[in-house]
């Protein structure tokens, strides 16, 4: 029997050897199943579980002739059985075994992306909590904006994270289906208590209707959530990949000892691993695409899906792993450069509070237009002049009117933007 109950390397779940070993599994629950309905000799069971196993290069030898992989993986099985192999596949279509044994992959392969998805989260969770406070400039359209903190951004791509999480549990919960009805789906020549006995074994719900296949549609919303996920990743290393430029460096991915980051420039230290992530979501976001082009098929179905399937469910479960465990690397050795936020926070000279002084303004009953536009004026005063936001303010006949030095000090407050941290912290759970 297949292990269940461990969690293999991702890679070894689209081996062949692990494919054939479920297929077997589903080969003898069958029968097992079938001695439970006494339609095999229970003794037949006890000598093929002790005589069956298969052979990789003699599948491949049997194709090559047969064109057709279940056949070769049951004729070779059988040449082991020898004459209890009038027992196998009794009943079955291929595609019971196929889709059964993809469901197994696809249950194994979510269960090690919810765990990266864990780690990501604990490694988010760390690093959000120790900049909680640890003020940077907030930026629309790349332009400064106003004060924000560091940990709210690591706490907001936590929150991502978590509905990403939440998503993909489902995900996994129904693709965690498997089907042993027959050739259409009638169970004419198999009894629908063997496809209860087999997907309860294996961990699996039966499909509650089917054709000769489960539907396609449940596979894409599977692969939807992983270029989902995936395009989450993309946005959390898009953001690095801008606060490491060199005019902003508040952050920097890991830079290893030994790293080279040009042939022909040793001073560069570039953010190769989230731009590696960002280049392998657009592969997730593609092969989702080709998943739903699966879903409609020919009658009961075609083989149209299969060639896709045997491409895009381990290129995407593989490179989503990658991508986890790579951009967990990445936050966790996070080069982060508090000194350089701080200077980004002064650069416009105090033009972040000026959101705080139009208020003000308005608060001391000016109207809005009016105070917009005295705001306006003193702040592009201050782009085109480089003299400081406040000085303007103070020497601005309309604005001195009602705001002086002392009531400004208490605008120009960076602690007034981050006083809801904690706040918002709570609501994410850290």
């Amino acid at each position: 029997m297949i292990e269940r109950y461990s969690l293999p390397q991702m890679k070894s779940i689209w081996q062949e050897e692990f494919k054939f070993k479920t297929m077997l599994a589903i080969e003898i629950l069958a029968l097992e199943a079938l001695v439970k309905l006494k339609k095999v000799p229970p003794q037949a069971i006890k000598r093929i579980r002790k005589k069956a196993k298969f052979n990789l290069a003699q599948i491949k030898k049997i194709e090559e002739k047969t064109q057709h992989d279940v056949v070769a993986f049951v004729t070779n099985v059988a040449q082991y059985i020898g004459s209890d192999a009038k027992y196998l596949h009794l009943g079955l279509t291929s595609s019971d075994i196929l889709d059964t044994t993809l469901g197994v992959q696809l249950k194994a392969a979510a269960e090690i992306l919810v765990d990266d998805i864990n780690r990501l989260l604990k490694a988010l969770a760390k690093k959000a909590k120790i900049y909680k406070d640890t003020a940077c400039i907030g930026r629309t359209h790349g332009v400064h904006a106003e004060p924000t903190t560091f940990g709210l951004k690591l706490a907001l791509w936590y929150d991502e994270m978590q509905r990403n999480l939440e998503r993909f549990k489902l995900a996994k919960d129904e693709v965690s289906v498997g089907k042993v009805s027959g050739a259409v789906g009638t169970f004419a020549n198999i009894d629908p208590k063997v496809e209860s006995y087999i997907c309860q074994k294996l961990g699996l719900r039966p499909a509650k209707i089917s054709t000769q296949i489960i539907q396609r549609d449940i596979y894409a919303v599977y692969m939807a959530k992983i270029a989902i996920i995936g395009s989450s990743l993309e946005k959390f290393a898009t953001e690095i990949r801008h606060l490491q430029r060199t005019e902003v460096l508040e952050v920097e991915e890991p830079f290893g000892k030994g790293q080279k980051g040009s042939s022909a420039m040793p001073h560069k230290r570039n953010p190769v691993i989230c731009e590696r992530i960002c280049g392998l979501s657009r592969l997730l976001r593609g092969n989702a695409l080709a998943a739903m082009e699966n879903v409609a098929l020919w009658h009961e179905r075609d083989i149209s899906h299969s060639s896709v399937e045997r491409v895009i469910m381990p290129d995407s479960t593989l490179a989503l792993d990658y991508m986890l465990n790579k951009f967990i690397q990445v936050i966790e050795g996070l080069n982060v450069y508090t000194e350089h936020m701080m200077a980004n926070l002064i650069k416009t000279k105090g033009l972040i509070f000026s959101q705080r002084v139009l208020l003000s303004l308005m608060d001391r009953g000016m109207p809005r237009p009016k105070a917009y536009d005295i705001v306006q004026r003193c702040a592009m005063k201050t782009w085109k002049d480089g003299i400081d936001f406040k000085d303007i303010l103070l020497l601005d006949k309309d604005a001195s009117k009602y705001l002086t030095e002392k009531e400004l000090d208490k605008i120009f407050d960076l602690n007034y933007y981050l006083r809801n941290v904690n706040t918002i912290f709570l609501r994410v759970g850290l």
